[in-house]
């Protein structure tokens, strides 16, 4: 598919902030460069380069990006706005298209550090916190946000739900048709979030893998020309999103980077996009450049990156997902190279857990922070427990999890094994009887 005509505003250029009676900061993407074969092109709308077919991604000014201060990013809107002059789009906030997510809660996890008998600090990063629930409303905002700019009519994806999710609340917040397209077996409160926008929701029978695929030819078409796929066309602006997340992290930490971090993967995207904006922040001298070593956390069900890992391949080998974490089910990660580097690179490594493991790991993160977590996260807590018993993780260092999303949005595997504690009847003599009180 041929790209719009605009493209979006170069760097450098500055325009006049009326909303904060100031100069708002230039851009600093200076455009995308191929992560394969190294590439150049301007800011268009492209995924994948001329060239050699590789991924492209957003190429910033170092000079620019060395010009942000902390003082300016904590003057910033209180969500991911406040990192505009490190993103490729949104630096006029008349520009932005977003349901500002951003600034979720960074919980200090005690009960769960002493459990697992790690000494050196626990958090939580708790994406759920954001508007539709999930650390899809970063990536998005900045896809929405890069389509308008690009003068897209119409936004669309394939998801495994909580992209649907947040496509369809961004277009409706916008104005625009989306078209959603998700696995026909889809958890039923994903399925009824994304539906309820009022949007085109179209369920597909057949795995990630086959809607990513069907959208892919979809996206070549005459009929969705004027359409942006947030996950295909405008991606290398979408994938920037994830990088909000990493320097929430530094920031919420008093700017540094913990030693550890723990994070579920499907594409693998988001691994490599939170190493890269603590690469980011060190560049700039935003914060101290210190060693991390970042840990991925996989479905049994689907674990094509864990498997590559272990093996010590290079390349990913595709797998057809199964397994109950349903979010992380791709089986044919875009990302998975890239998330092996990051993890090789900074001495990390990968682990892989069970359905029932998952649930398992979901409980524990309940019972001890409070935070209902969906099945990615019950895999990050399950992946977590299982670094600390093989020795992989060090417990005298500081680590953080990621929490991706909201427990409500997949309770099906909960079903068979939380319920109520006690049944009684309306009486003081049945509380006595059930042995609550005396």
């Amino acid at each position: 598919m041929s790209s719009p005509t605009p493209t979006l505003t170069a760097p450098g250029s500055v325009q006049a902030d009326a909303t904060a009676g100031g100069q708002i900061a230039p851009s600093p993407a200076r455009g995308l460069v191929c992560r394969n074969c190294g590439a150049t092109f301007g800011l268009i709308a492209e995924h994948a380069c001329a060239e050699c077919f590789g991924p492209l991604e957003v190429d910033y000014d170092p000079e620019l990006m060395r010009a942000v201060t902390r003082e300016q990013i904590e003057a910033g809107p209180q969500n991911i706005w406040r990192y505009a002059a490190l993103l490729p789009v949104g630096q006029d906030p008349a520009d932005r298209v977003s349901l500002d997510p951003g600034l979720t809660p960074l919980v200090r996890a005690d009960r769960l550090a002493a459990e697992l008998g790690i000494t050196g600090g626990l958090w939580v990063k708790d994406d759920s916190a954001n508007p539709t629930h999930s650390f899809k409303d970063r990536v998005v905002s900045l896809a929405a946000t890069a389509a308008k700019s690009f003068g897209y009519t119409k936004i669309a994806c394939a998801s495994t739900g909580n992209l649907a999710n947040s496509v369809a609340a961004h277009a409706a917040r916008m104005g625009l048709p989306s078209f959603v397209f998700v696995p026909s077996d889809l958890e039923p409160g994903k399925i009824v979030q994304s539906a309820v926008y009022g949007q085109a929701l179209i369920a597909v029978d057949g795995s990630y893998d086959d809607v990513n695929r069907l959208t892919s030819e979809l996206a070549e078409t005459d009929e969705f020309e004027d359409t942006a796929f947030v996950n295909q066309n405008v991606r290398p602006y979408y994938a920037e999103g994830s990088k909000t997340m990493g320097y929430e992290i530094a920031e919420q930490l008093g700017w540094r980077i913990p030693a550890q971090v723990v994070i579920p993967m499907a594409s693998g995207s988001l691994l490599t996009k939170v190493d890269k904006a603590w690469r980011e922040l060190v560049a700039a001298g935003i914060v101290e450049d210190s060693d991390w070593r970042i840990f991925g956390a996989q479905s049994a069900g689907c674990d094509p990156i864990a498997t590559a890992f272990d093996n010590g391949w290079d390349v990913i080998k595709p797998v057809r997902a199964t397994g109950i974490a349903k979010s992380l089910n791709i089986g044919n990660p875009a990302d998975g190279p890239y998330a092996l580097d990051a993890v090789r690179r900074t001495g990390g490594s990968i682990g892989r857990v069970g359905d029932d493991e998952i649930v398992a790991g979901i409980r524990r993160l309940a019972r001890t922070t409070g935070i209902f977590g969906e099945t990615a996260g019950g895999v990050t807590i399950a992946v977590l427990c299982q670094l600390v018993e093989r020795g992989l993780l060090d417990p005298a260092a500081e680590t953080v999890v990621l929490n991706t999303g909201e427990g409500l949005k997949t309770l099906d595997p909960l079903l068979p094994v939380v319920a109520p504690t006690h049944h009684v009847q309306p009486s003081l003599k049945s509380l006595r009887e059930a042995g609550l009180i005396g």
